[in-house]
């Protein structure tokens, strides 16, 4: 091997960089532990929130040691910045991604236009947005052009506004505005990345992760490690709307006698049959009933409003409801039957809720004073900063400061408010935060003001954070989530490195019992492998995840593969007598072709799935593709390092058999060619089989693929997921249980509302879990016990998923075109490769055999299996996998079938049986070692794996048997007889 010294000088540097990228890893693990036992030291579980307070005490202690220099080269702060991020799977936390409304930016842009044509281009943009994979923007320019008739986008009532006058005139064609309307779009996109980042810095998680989705208005948020997941959720759907209104004086009569009006009407609209059955008092009704009622007789049999609304709220407030019932009587107040009852003088009144306090089961209801546009006096535009701090009675509050014009409209509208003896309501986000009274005669001067509340020293940051940060553009609905809680992550990496050590483990040890000492130095070039993988992945900053843990697992498995080619071809070179450095060197020659084929196909496919994948399965593709390139480096220059090293003393002599090994898989004359029939009809009718049971049966589909949301939610005792499926059924309409992993824990999957979006259809749907499973749960278990993140982490729902309509399709189609992406290629490559199109046709065909053979078995066996088999974007993960190995196996094939033919001819056949038979060896050892590895990663890799992995396992099985029996005699059958029966055929 020539220039062995600068290979020796670029493996030490690559692996001092390495070890010294891990460092940090290493670094703040430690601190991290130490932070954690100091925290549990000073909390003890006695004390009432300690899990908060623990978290509070650990933030601390982590200060205190940021800035100070560990191993005189680096601090705690500066360590973190380096350290290998984990995942959420691996870390807990939360990945959303937000879909910001091009259709509120449009409206926005138009100054809430109006116009039937544009409002109708919005509508019919919406219907369409549901089944294309086009832009908003771009549909609603389809369907404005298909309706427009005379008008134009540059209207004085659509663009050609006050607000775009610098841009947009009169005079331009709808050509000429929509350039412009496009870019406003993107510069409203842009603004909103800009706020979300603002306030994520502002919340307090470390390596969080923000970036923009193309042109489609999605931009994608990664909190790992965030615990207070409501918080997060929160945080990140807010548009921030800070609105002032004035509120009507209290004991209006005009409002009175509107609500009683109401009340009369909904008796017409709301049967008596729909009236709850009559049950104990509550706590809420306790409360409820407490509320003065002025002198109104509500003991009619049927009151619809004024059974669930009680009149004469505190301060300023109208009336006070269960939080249960909020929805429903806001429904009842915005109907046009009911708005037309309003008297002349408060026509415009617009109701709003309180934000209810936590720990609290019910909310007032205010009446603000609105106009004909439904605009506030006053907006968020005009607070300069916001900060939170304490008031008077030293609660938390937050604290603004207002610009000059701000200055002015507060002053005015408190004056008005103290000689109207009315309140000011300060608004976030469509909630009445407060609505407090103004004493000082003048109005109340300076532009500085107060909300106050009953908030958390939390929730008072928050605020501060994104009014300081500013409001979104537009709403932000989040689409697709998925949460993880701490503790799961942390099981998770427990049985991802579980079962990364015992297939290490196995794979060291089977190679020194197959290869000897010759064993040991792949050994050693395998460890050095792992140490570069994990330093690699430190370096550039990539995210470790649950299923890259796999990855580097399965990396491991398939490493083995270049060495033992290596291997197997030395040996053959010792078998015809040649010396043994002499054997080495061609070993390594001959093996280098078909090593370098074999790792670009799985290359290939794994670039692929990088491409169309999401989330975790990222992670997956990066680690294979890092391992296949690091795993090049050790086999082929670390392993010939080492073995020349042994050599160069004189006399040494390297075994490559053990005394159980030396004489296996020699001398095989296996016929393959001529059992090809058997393996036609054999692999027919499975084939056949599983596409009937596809057609007629189908697949699990996950809501990775179909929408919807699932729950992973853990128990002490177990559970039967049947009965729990009849009773969310009745709950939700739409549900399922199924056991998951233990028999204490469940998957639960509902379809409820799977077209809405916000935190508030999140917060009903984990309410209804709570209440419904509540008896199933230990005595005294609370919905914050029960909620991810919340404070029991072994109970309650460990991990949760949400997938929206439009992200499903988008996966759907992202899954097809990587499958069909991946072939292709494949195709192309191998074509080039061994310049035959039998080779490409073989092979492709061989890879469509076990693919459909892999569905086939989950199709038949999903209903029968212990464990998960849903199909989701981990199974097209495994499936692309399968894909990838089964090429790389028959590449290999392949590879010695043209060596072979190349010095012997083809002679009908007989030099193909014998190049099959010359690679078995490596066939069955390189399956065996890497299906070792599966199982070690079925059995103790987690729950969350176990589907992944058997399909792995399937198409390994079925990929090893294809590549032998499948793509070499389609390769042989489709070449013309005069070629497959030619003498010598170069």
């Amino acid at each position: 091997m020539n220039n062995k010294g600068l290979i020796r000088l670029f493996a030490l540097l690559f692996g001092l960089v390495s070890l010294y990228q891990l460092s940090f890893t290493f670094i703040t693990s430690k601190i991290e532990s130490d932070a954690s036992a100091f925290a549990e030291s000073t909390v003890p579980a006695s004390e009432p929130e300690y899990v908060a307070k623990r978290e509070q005490a650990e933030a601390r202690y982590l200060d205190s040691v940021a800035k100070n220099p560990v191993l005189g080269f680096t601090s705690y702060e500066e360590a973190k910045k380096k350290e290998l991020n984990k995942g959420l799977d691996l870390k807990g936390g939360i990945n959303v991604t937000l879909q910001i409304s091009v259709r509120d930016i449009l409206s926005g842009l138009a100054n809430n236009s109006k116009n039937p044509a544009f409002n109708k281009a919005l509508a019919n943009a919406d219907l369409a947005s549901r089944n294309s994979d086009a832009t908003y923007l771009d549909l609603f320019f389809d369907a404005f052009d298909e309706i427009k008739g005379d008008t134009k986008l540059a209207s004085p009532d659509i663009f050609a506004n006050k607000g775009l006058s610098d841009e947009v005139n009169f005079e331009m064609t709808d050509e000429e505005v929509k350039p412009i309307i496009r870019r406003k779009v993107d510069e409203a996109v842009v603004s909103a990345f800009e706020v979300l980042r603002e306030r994520i810095d502002g919340f307090g998680v470390t390596q969080p992760n923000i970036q923009r989705e193309g042109s489609s208005g999605r931009i994608l948020v990664e909190l790992p490690g965030a615990r207070d997941i409501a918080r997060a959720q929160d945080l990140l759907s807010s548009t921030a709307q800070l609105e002032f209104w004035e509120t009507y004086e209290p004991g209006n009569q005009n409002l009175i006698n509107f609500l009683i009006q109401a009340n009369e009407e909904l008796k017409l609209l709301v049967k008596a049959d729909e009236k709850p059955e009559a049950k104990p008092e509550s706590e809420i009704d306790s409360l409820l009933s407490d509320v003065a009622q002025d002198s109104l007789d509500l003991t009619a049999q049927n009151n619809p409003l004024f059974e669930k609304l009680q009149l004469s709220g505190p301060g300023f407030a109208v009336g006070v409801a269960a939080i249960k019932d909020t929805a429903e009587i806001g429904e009842w107040l915005r109907l046009p039957r009911i708005r037309r009852l309003l008297p002349q003088e408060v026509q415009f009144t617009k109701f709003m809720w309180e934000r209810p306090s936590q720990g609290v089961e019910v909310a007032a209801l205010y009446a603000l004073k609105s106009n004909r546009d439904n605009m506030p006096r006053m907006s968020g535009d005009v607070v300069s900063d916001a900060r939170d701090q304490f008031d008077q009675y030293n609660r938390p509050a937050v604290g603004m400061d207002m610009n000059v014009r701000g200055a002015r409209e507060w002053q005015q509208l408190t004056n008005e408010a103290n000689l109207n003896n009315t309140g000011i309501a300060i608004v976030l986000d469509n909630r009445v935060y407060t609505a407090p009274g103004v004493s000082q005669k003048g109005g109340i001067p300076g532009g500085s003001s107060e909300i106050t509340g009953t908030f958390t020293v939390n929730e008072t940051k928050d605020i501060a954070n994104v009014l300081r940060a500013g409001k979104l553009p537009a709403k932000a609905e989040i689409i697709d989530s998925f949460v993880v809680g701490p503790s799961l992550g942390q099981e998770a990496i427990d049985s991802g490195f579980t079962s990364f050590l015992i297939a290490m483990g196995f794979v060291l040890l089977w190679m020194i019992l197959y290869y000897g000492r010759a064993g040991w130095f792949a050994d050693v070039a395998l460890t050095f492998n792992i140490v570069l993988i994990f330093g690699v992945l430190a370096s550039l900053g990539a995210v470790l995840t649950l299923p890259g843990i796999a990855g580097i697992v399965l990396t491991i498995g398939m490493s083995v593969d270049a060495n033992v080619l290596i291997y197997e071809r030395i040996k053959e070179e010792l078998n015809k007598g040649k010396g043994m450095s002499q054997a080495v060197a061609d070993g390594f020659d001959n093996a280098l072709s078909s090593i370098l084929d074999a790792n670009i196909t799985t290359g290939l496919t794994a670039l692929i799935l990088l491409v169309f994948g999401t989330g975790p399965i990222k992670g997956f593709a990066t680690t294979l593709i890092i391992g296949i390139l690091t795993s090049l480096f050790t086999a082929i220059f670390v392993t010939r390092l080492l073995i020349d090293w042994f050599l160069h003393k004189r006399g040494r002599t390297l075994d490559f058999t053990t005394a159980l090994t030396k004489n296996l898989f020699r001398n095989l004359d296996f016929d393959f060619l001529g059992k090809r029939k058997i393996a036609y009809i054999g692999s027919g009718i499975l084939v056949i089989i599983g596409a009937v049971s596809l057609f007629t049966k189908g697949l699990d589909q996950g809501v990775d693929f179909v929408g919807g949301r699932n729950y992973q939610v853990r128990f002490v005792h177990a559970v039967n997921p049947t009965e729990i499926t009849s009773e969310l059924t009745a709950a939700l309409g739409s549900a399922s249980a199924k056991t998951f992993g233990d028999a204490n824990q469940i998957m639960v999957t509902t379809k409820y509302k799977v077209d809405e979006g916000g935190t508030e259809v999140d917060d009903e749907i984990l309410h209804i879990l709570f209440n419904t499973l509540q008896k199933y749960l230990p005595d005294g278990a609370t919905y914050e016990d029960f909620a991810p993140g919340g404070t029991n982490d072994q109970i309650g729902v460990m991990k949760y998923r949400k997938v929206g309509p439009t992200i499903a399709d988008d996966i759907k189609k992202n899954a097809v075109w990587a499958v069909i992406g991946s072939l292709a290629v494949v195709f192309m490559y191998i074509l080039l490769r061994f310049r035959k199109w039998q080779f490409s046709l073989g092979a492709v065909i061989a890879v469509f055999h076990d693919v459909m053979i892999v569905l086939g078995v989950f199709s038949l066996t999903s209903a029968l299996m212990p464990f998960s088999m849903e199909i989701d974007q981990a199974f097209i993960a495994a499936i692309l996998t399968v894909i990838g190995y089964s090429l790389n196996d028959t590449v290999v094939v392949f590879d010695r079938i043209r060596e072979t033919i190349a010095e012997r001819g083809w002679k009908s056949g007989i030099n193909t049986n014998l190049a099959l038979n010359s690679t078995l060896s490596r066939t069955l050892n390189t399956s065996l070692t890497t299906l070792v590895v599966l199982l070690a990663i079925f059995v103790f890799g987690g729950e969350t794996l176990r589907g992944f992995m058997f399909a792995m396992i399937v198409g390994i099985v079925v990929g090893t048997y294809s590549s032998l029996f499948i793509a070499t005699p389609l390769m042989f059958d489709t070449l013309s007889k005069k070629e497959s029966s030619g003498a010598n055929n170069r």
